[in-house]
């Protein structure tokens, strides 16, 4: 159950990281592909959110190679992927200019999915959360690793009026795919 700490509907902001990236010679960071660890993952990350009815209105994502692919493998997911808005703004952005895309967002989205970098997303999600269930604040400040997801519930009328403090961090997860020779 999530604290009515503010007026307005129940508004919630999923952070995902991007999934394992590869490191080819010579590709710019930017450029840069999921790893096949990535590419299990990410898929993952999807069927996770579904399995927790935290499926967005909408997606922000960053418009590297490896978020662009992460949102494809997650979308994949899912029967009826939302719109999503690549950003050019999200790569390698910190809190204050991911916050500032957040904002930007339309009234009527409840459920916002935010795809991208770190170190800026763990210090997105360490600044909205005043406070958290369980040891899932702890877990933001030990590591927050690829394939990450970070669900923050708040209320509020409008995203513009998202503040740091105002969100309750209410589950943090790392998906993980299964190798090829993994057995059930």
């Amino acid at each position: 159950m999530i604290a009515r700490t503010g007026a307005g509907p129940l508004r919630r902001l999923v952070v995902l990281r991007h999934a394992k990236s590869a490191w080819p010679d010579g590709v710019p960071d930017h450029e840069r592909p999921l790893a096949p660890r990535g590419r299990r993952d990410a898929p993952a990350a999807g069927r996770s959110l579904a399995a927790a009815d935290c499926l967005p209105d909408l997606v922000l994502c960053s418009t590297a190679v490896r978020a662009r692919q992460t949102w494809d493998l997650v979308a994949a997911q899912w029967g009826t992927p939302p719109p999503v808005r690549l950003d050019p703004r999200l790569y390698g952005a910190g809190a204050a200019h991911l916050l500032e895309a957040v904002r930007e967002v339309a009234d009527p989205v409840r459920t916002l999915l935010l795809v991208g970098h770190n170190p800026g997303l763990a210090e997105l999600v360490l600044a909205l959360a005043g406070d958290g269930l369980d040891d899932t604040l702890e877990h933001v400040r030990i590591k927050f690793p690829t394939s990450a997801v970070a669900i923050l519930a708040w209320h509020g009328n409008a995203w513009r009026d998202l503040a740091p403090g105002a969100a309750l961090l209410t589950d943090v997860t790392v998906p993980r795919g299964r190798r090829p020779d993994d057995t059930p």
